[in-house]
């Protein structure tokens, strides 16, 4: 195989993504032409999709971002295929946020894949491919809240535009999430390359533990309170009622049964 068709290869996407992404696509039309017997199922099926989809653009963006600023490895590594079982934890980087997205209805920052650091040359760099995976976070979230801030939900069904707000809601948790200065997240990885050696030495113990240790921290009331009232703000700027992002997360658990007033069927 040539250099050329190498690399045609490496960066071809993967048929891994397009089937999830071909799932996303179909559930999201049942959504949408309320086809689906049950409009919860077609809901959870919808978001936890495109939910990977966003999991898989945001590793992407580090792998897409490390290989223009140096790192050549990451293609034959498969980073570049957007295949989430290519990552170097595809545990951590998928399946831990879909299950917490299942649990507790949050967006759960996902692992990283490896870059070569000693390939990139410059702080700057290194910055922006932390920057890159959350800043895809955003982007996605602009996407979604772009109905409501723009005043373009005139005939969009109550089902798909709660489920809309609610998969916005999981993007937004998890770049602010990712973008927090904290070892183990994105937002170190920012920071990281402007601090004094002597202060990178003292924090390396603890690098492995942060992640963990904002999932703890998120447990105590009083920073929940703030962490979701930060949230909600961001969501009220973007236009999202918080009606529209309860009604889709009570819709997203359909084995729970959905209140009365979040029903969708019959209306319009």
């Amino acid at each position: 195989m040539t250099t050329a068709a190498a690399r045609r290869h490496e960066r071809r996407v993967s048929p891994v993504f397009l089937a999830i992404l071909a799932v996303m696509a179909v559930t999201g039309w049942a959504v949408w032409t309320d086809f689906a017997a049950s409009p919860g199922l077609a809901v959870f099926l919808f978001v936890t999709s495109a939910w990977v989809v966003s999991l898989c653009l945001h590793e992407y963006a580090h792998a897409r971002t490390a290989l223009h600023g140096g790192d050549i490895t990451v293609g034959a590594k498969g980073y570049l295929t957007l295949n989430p079982l290519a990552y170097t934890h595809a545990v951590l980087s998928v399946v831990l946020p879909v299950l917490f997205v299942i649990m507790g209805g949050i967006g759960l920052p996902g692992g990283a894949v490896f870059i070569e650091q000693g390939r990139i040359k410059g702080r700057w760099k290194h910055s922006l491919i932390s920057a890159a995976g959350p800043l895809a976070n955003v982007l996605f979230a602009i996407v979604c809240t772009a109905p409501f801030w723009l005043d373009a939900l005139d005939g969009v069904p109550l089902a798909f535009r709660y489920a809309l707000a609610f998969l916005a809601f999981l993007q937004v948790t998890a770049a602010l999430l990712n973008f927090l200065p904290v070892p183990g997240l994105d937002g170190y990885g920012v920071v990281e390359p402007w601090l004094s050696y002597k202060v990178k030495r003292q924090i390396e113990p603890y690098a492995p533990y942060g992640f963990f240790i904002v999932i703890a921290l998120l447990f105590v009331p009083q920073i929940n309170n703030a962490f979701f009232d930060a949230i909600d703000a961001l969501m009220r700027g973007l236009g999202v009622p918080e009606f529209s992002r309860y009604c889709g997360s009570q819709l997203f658990r359909f084995w729970e049964g959905a209140p009365e007033f979040c029903r969708v069927q019959g209306l319009s």
